[in-house]
């Protein structure tokens, strides 16, 4: 089931996920559904919080990634392959150089900002059968993963910008919290049905 994504401004966005367990109810069913809403609305993933849920488990899907043409063939082979569900992940080093790369967000439609972020991580997450993995990423993959682990560390990337480009989109974020904006998938904002 398709389910709406929740725009900028709604609180859910902003809160700490907090760990779920293997009973965690209809564990199996919510993941289907967040996997059917990311392809649906074209996202290369989604964290809980964007469906409203505040919990710390996200999924990515990189594969739409691979088909730029510009990439090594390694890396784009990495992308194609690269679907995981990251249940109570938790970062525990961030290494290399900061790189810029835009980036955009399914809970903030048309707006896509340049993000610096460090090249490689390392995580420690259980995945959908709750099997932990510690594991090192780099690259576009290690960059999805920081993307929607920020989202359940209660973080957008709209936080990581200056104050300059913050206050330069700050129209159009107001506008999207009130349901001004044209997303091709469903969503569900915080002050629409306010009537503010």
């Amino acid at each position: 089931m398709i389910l709406p994504i929740v725009a900028y401004g709604d609180p859910v966005l902003k809160k700490k996920g907090k760990d779920i367990n293997k009973d965690y109810p209809k564990l199996e069913e919510l993941l289907e559904n967040m996997f059917e809403t990311m392809y649906a609305a074209h996202g290369v993933g989604l964290a809980a919080p964007q469906i409203g849920l505040p919990i710390r488990l996200f999924l990515v899907d990189t594969e739409p990634f691979s088909e730029d043409d510009g990439l090594p063939k390694d890396e784009a082979n990495q992308l194609k392959d690269f679907k995981k569900v990251f249940i109570n992940a938790k970062i525990l080093e961030e290494t290399g150089e900061e790189w810029a790369f835009t980036e955009g967000c399914l809970s903030i439609p048309d707006i896509r900002e340049d993000v610096f972020r460090n090249e490689t991580i390392k995580i420690n997450y259980f995945d959908e059968n709750f099997v932990e993995h510690t594991e090192v990423y780099s690259g576009l993959v290690a960059r999805v993963i920081q993307h929607e682990y920020d989202h359940i560390e209660g973080v957008l990337f709209t936080d990581k910008l200056s104050t300059l480009k913050k206050r330069l989109i700050k129209g159009k974020l107001t506008n999207i919290s009130k349901g001004k904006v044209n997303a091709d998938y469903r969503m569900r904002f915080p002050l629409a049905k306010k009537g503010r």
